[in-house]
């Protein structure tokens, strides 16, 4: 991986957080999330956005250092077969495109269609509490956000060091992130996105697995490598030295 792969590394990190959250998995709890993690009724959150998005913030800092650990698990397993790298990136990529075909029904696997999220039947009281729930959602596997995390955790120990791999689950987990804390704050706005929205999940679910496809054979064939370096002298100077 070159030094100027990182910067399409972040941007299809942060996309795959985006699809992460509008999946089928994901974007029809937030309500849900959000009153769990507040402790108040929808009509509540409405009247107190200062606390709903305080506990959002905290959610958020739960999963993101889950996604944090696991990518720097990644990083740290890429890097000790740091001889084998290229092979890591082909199997990898190979790993992708069966991920992308999963989420296209292409066929089943029932390892990914088992439930595997972590629950919790009463909110841990106070703060501390809002973070532990972000924590457990973080570890947590379902059949929709196991691909994209797993997609990007792979392309993480094939082609990162340990900060760029950091970055990375950064990356996704801000794009999982950012629409869920708009999301506490216009609570009301939300569930009449969702409304409009909720009969057009499935081709998230489709696009998703078209990235991964797409993703798997960029790696395959070192492609991405290729694709930065050229996207890279597209752009402008004052840009490249702040990437």
């Amino acid at each position: 991986m070159t030094p100027d792969a990182p910067s399409i590394g972040l941007a299809l990190a942060f996309a795959a957080g985006l699809l992460s959250f509008l999946s089928p998995c994901v974007l029809p709890l937030i309500p849900s999330y959000v009153t769990f993690v507040t402790g108040l009724s929808l009509d509540d959150v409405t009247r107190s956005r200062r606390t709903a998005f305080v506990h959002s913030l905290l959610f958020v800092l739960g999963f993101t250092i889950i996604f944090l650990a696991l990518g720097a698990t990644a990083t740290t397993l890429g890097r000790a077969l740091g001889y084998y790298r290229d092979w890591i990136g082909r199997i990898g990529g190979a790993l992708l495109v069966l991920f992308g075909l999963y989420l296209l029904g292409v066929f089943d696997f029932a390892a990914l269609q088992r439930e595997r999220r972590v629950h919790i039947a009463n909110k841990p009281a106070g703060y501390f509490g809002t973070v532990l729930v972000g924590l457990a959602f973080g570890a947590g596997w379902t059949p929709c956000i196991g691909p994209i995390l797993g997609g990007v955790l792979t392309y993480t120990a094939s082609s990162a060091d340990l900060g760029r791999g950091m970055l990375l689950l950064l990356a996704y987990s801000l794009g999982l992130a950012v629409p869920f804390l708009l999301a506490s704050l216009a609570i009301e706005r939300f569930l009449a996105f969702f409304t409009k929205f909720r009969s057009r999940i499935i081709w998230v679910t489709r696009l998703s697995g078209v990235l991964l496809i797409g993703v798997g054979l960029l790696l395959m064939t070192d492609y991405l490598t290729f694709l930065s370096s050229y996207l890279q002298r597209l752009t402008p100077e004052f840009l490249r030295s702040r990437l």
